[in-house]
């Protein structure tokens, strides 16, 4: 699919959201902010729930508005599927006439996606029987995608669908998530203020704050910027993306290879040859300005300061550059000054092999 291309304006008695994107047609776009931002109003706009002020909304070649030639899709006619933060399954029914539900709007002739295919994606199988008050938090949402997936979309909107599950479902789901993306290439719009979420999940980022687009960008890229506030959560994060290239079952250990260098991870969640894609928290990132030795630290990256920012309480964040990949280092300014950093100065970084466990195939 191109490109998608979204414009517009909504207003509300006391809020407006002013929007003008140009969006990948694959992979998942974050949609990101605090509350209020506007990110749930930018979905409603492409599901047609709201109608924005000179709007235009382009599914790759196709549009679902234009007000220069007054063009306006309702939603029934819209070929999206929409998955909130709650499932929304029809009590009385089951898991397989909630599934069946979803398909009754679609022709058969217009039917891409099989119940079959839904069903085995989302790994749901032996829950077809079941009702929903009988199965998990994480099992209904993962029949609530299906049910989105069995409409054979042109696109996938979720609206925080994991924000009201604890860590082990959110866990449980995000490998779902990622097998949709790599395997049917429909694209997702994905709503959340989790940064962890994103970062384990997103191809492509629109930060938004108060009803504006202050960035939109591969979210690798975005998540290192400072100059944007990605970079001073608690949470602060570089994506790291790599092929394991060796197992050492001797200490449990997996090598992954990325254009900067190795990393060595715990073993068991990858195989040799897989593509990974590692989030490295900025505080589990430490530096040296000589390689150290007889070090616990198995990752020690050759890196380049690219910027500075101070920060409150003391620290700086430190952005570095590992042979093209962004890194992220958050110390204190006393550790900065004993350093003696500054812009284009050669570091080491030194990072846990244990402090990338959230690592997520990709």
């Amino acid at each position: 699919m191109n490109s998608l291309y979204l414009k517009g304006t909504v207003r509300y008695p006391d809020y407006e959201l002013n929007f003008d994107l140009s969006l990948p047609g694959s992979g998942i776009t974050a949609l990101f902010g605090a509350s209020g931002a506007g990110k749930s109003t930018l979905l409603r706009a492409v599901a047609g729930l709201v109608k924005p002020a000179n709007g235009i909304i382009r599914i790759g070649g196709t549009s679902w508005q234009d007000d220069t030639s007054k063009l306006f899709v309702p939603t029934y006619k819209r070929p999206l599927g929409f998955v909130f933060q709650d499932a929304r399954l029809f009590s009385h029914l089951n898991v397989i006439d909630n599934l069946q539900y979803g398909m009754k709007r679609i022709r058969t002739e217009q039917r891409r996606i099989s119940l079959e295919k839904a069903v085995d994606l989302l790994g749901i199988g032996h829950l077809l029987d079941r009702m929903p008050d009988t199965l998990s938090g994480g099992e209904k949402q993962r029949v609530s995608i299906a049910r989105a997936l069995a409409t054979s979309p042109d696109i996938m909107l979720m609206d925080e669908p994991l924000a009201a599950l604890d860590m082990k479902r959110k866990s449980e789901i995000i490998p779902y998530l990622q097998r949709l993306n790599e395997e049917l290439g429909i694209p997702v719009l994905y709503v959340s203020h989790a940064l962890e979420e994103v970062s384990t999940l997103a191809d492509h980022l629109v930060l938004l704050e108060k009803g504006r687009i202050l960035a939109s960008g591969a979210t690798k890229d975005m998540l290192t910027r400072l100059d944007l506030p990605l970079a001073y959560y608690d949470t602060a994060s570089a994506i790291v993306q790599g092929k394991i290239i060796a197992e050492d079952p001797r200490f449990c250990l997996s090598t992954l290879a990325f254009p900067g260098g190795l990393v060595y991870l715990p073993t068991g969640r990858f195989r040799t040859g897989e593509q990974v894609r590692l989030r490295i928290q900025a505080r589990d990132v430490s530096l040296a300005t000589i390689k150290p030795e007889q070090t616990s630290i198995l990752n020690i990256l050759e890196t380049t300061v690219v910027a500075i920012s101070p920060q409150s309480g003391g620290e700086v964040m430190v952005e570095l550059d590992a042979k093209g990949t962004r890194l992220l280092s958050r110390i204190t300014s006393k550790s900065a000054s004993i350093l003696k950093l500054d812009t284009g100065k050669h570091v080491y970084a030194q990072i846990k092999g244990i402090a990338v466990l959230e690592s997520v195939s990709g």
